[in-house]
């Protein structure tokens, strides 16, 4: 048995070797969870309204956000092809393409602010909730290029396998959102007490602390001689629209999914504040524990990428089942402690909460942690075949299933059941469970198929010698 645990440890494409590649995007994932898992309390701490406001107005943010952030930060898929291909200088012209949807995404987001008042009020969540909602949504909307644009810059180094700087970024960002919340929030040390937009505004700057620091890295003198992240500036339609090809789909799903989740958070809000802030609460501990798998999920896009690239699809699939075992082990110790343990996850919420106000919240979340307990493990294998495949380019088949899952399963039986039935919080919650897990086997399935080994987003490559040197091939 030690043996062959050592075997599946050590070998290439082992467990080993994928956590080395994983360790710094787990670590920057889980940061971000935190920062997220900060800012709930601390508008926890502030008011019920404001965190039940607060989730709402940034799922819906991130819901349009993540249509072109999705298809930014694609370009990680076509870095980390041309690196297991070896042509390094199609790389830097890859990053500005992605710059460049970056640059019109978010002036598309931006100008959406403006439709915060009338969405919010055809949405009639309570007046208090709406009107914070209005405010945390616009100022986030006019701070998405930092966010946008900085996923491609942390694709140009996921898509190399060079993810410790990418972590070291996500610790300074998450640094100032925490830092900032409190401030902000609460109005410390002479800042003034802001509340909703107090938050608003530390996300955003927090948003923009990456790209200003990835700006520095990226476009030095070392970079620009080996991937052309400088000279390769000028806009190439027939990459571009390569990227938008198989980038496009893979945002279109993140905004399916996340959109999915949106509405379902919108159609529960008509149960109340207190059902809202429940459901807010459950998710964003889910969020804590989840998030870093997601940089497994990102890790094994990356090498599936790069495997793909080297036309080793034999190798890729050996490192995809190597991260499912990973998330799979994790999830489930993660999902035993939400049955049994819910107090430690609920606790920061409730330490400076108002006590009366919080005892019904608390009663609604201990019950939704099961719900998410039972989910979770399904949803890992959302993450790790969805990542797989769309790091070899199936990124229709994900946009496609996630569409038909999200309106079928998640969106209109919620809304039967809420709206025009009448029922209550937990068949909602039972109706997202179901529809997680079904959309998990869904890409386990596409996945078995083995279509996936067959793609490459990138154009066709001549086979060149497998230690690349570091010339173009036509020199070879």
């Amino acid at each position: 048995m030690l043996k062959f645990f050592k075997n599946l440890w050590y070998r290439e494409g082992g467990y080993k070797e994928l956590l080395t590649t994983a360790a710094p995007l787990i670590l920057s994932t889980a940061s971000w969870s935190v920062l997220q898992f900060t800012d709930r309390v601390f508008l926890t701490w502030y008011s019920p309204d404001a965190v039940a406001a607060s989730m709402p107005a940034g799922i819906v943010n991130f819901t349009l956000t993540c249509l072109f952030f999705g298809t930014a930060s694609y370009v990680g898929t076509f870095v980390a092809q041309y690196y297991g291909a070896c042509e390094y200088h199609k790389i830097g012209k890859s990053l500005w393409q992605g710059i460049y949807i970056a640059i019109i995404g978010s002036a598309i987001v931006f100008m959406l602010g403006f439709t915060a008042e009338p969405f919010f009020r055809v949405v009639g969540h309570d007046p208090a909730v709406q009107k914070l909602e209005v405010i945390y949504f616009r100022i986030l909307c006019f701070g998405s290029l930092g966010p946008i644009a900085s996923s491609v810059f942390s694709g140009f180094y996921s898509g190399r396998g060079e993810n410790w700087p990418v972590m070291w970024i996500s610790f300074i960002s998450a640094g100032v959102n925490i830092v900032l919340d409190y401030l902000l929030i609460f109005g410390r040390f002479g800042f003034p007490e802001m509340g909703v937009a107090g938050a608003a505004i530390a996300t955003v700057s927090a948003g923009f602390t990456p790209l200003v620091i990835y700006g520095f890295l990226v476009f030095g003198k070392e970079y620009n001689a080996r991937y052309k992240t400088v000279s390769n500036y000028k806009f190439d339609s027939e990459l571009f629209a390569r990227i938008l090809k198989f980038g496009l789909p893979s945002g279109i799903h993140m905004f399916i999914e996340v959109a999915g989740f949106s509405g379902f958070l919108l159609i529960v809000g008509r149960l109340g504040t207190t059902e809202l802030a429940a459901t807010n609460i459950a998710f964003n501990i889910n969020t804590v524990a989840f998030m870093p798998m997601i940089g497994i999920g990102i890790a094994i896009s990356m090498l599936t990428g790069q495997n793909i690239g080297k036309n080793s699809a034999a190798m890729a699939e050996r490192v995809i089942w190597s991260g499912f075992h990973i998330c799979f082990f994790y999830m489930s110790i993660i999902a035993l402690t939400y049955f049994f343990l819910p107090g430690i996850y609920i606790f920061p919420f409730a330490a400076n909460a108002d006590h009366a106000g919080f005892v019904k919240i608390k009663e609604f979340t201990i019950v939704l942690l099961k719900f998410v307990a039972i989910y979770s493990i399904f949803d890992t294998l959302n993450l790790v075949f969805a990542s797989a495949i769309k790091g070899a380019g199936d990124t229709r088949f994900v946009m496609m299933m996630g569409l038909f899952l999200s309106l079928f399963l998640l969106i209109i039986p919620s809304y039967i059941a809420v709206v025009i039935m009448g029922k209550g919080l937990y068949i909602a919650w039972m109706i997202a469970s179901i529809y997680i897990s079904l959309l998990g086997f869904s890409y386990l399935t596409r996945f078995l198929t083995g279509r996936w080994k067959s793609m490459k987003v990138i154009e066709h490559i001549p086979v060149i010698p497998v230690n690349c040197p570091d010339v173009p091939y036509i020199d070879l």
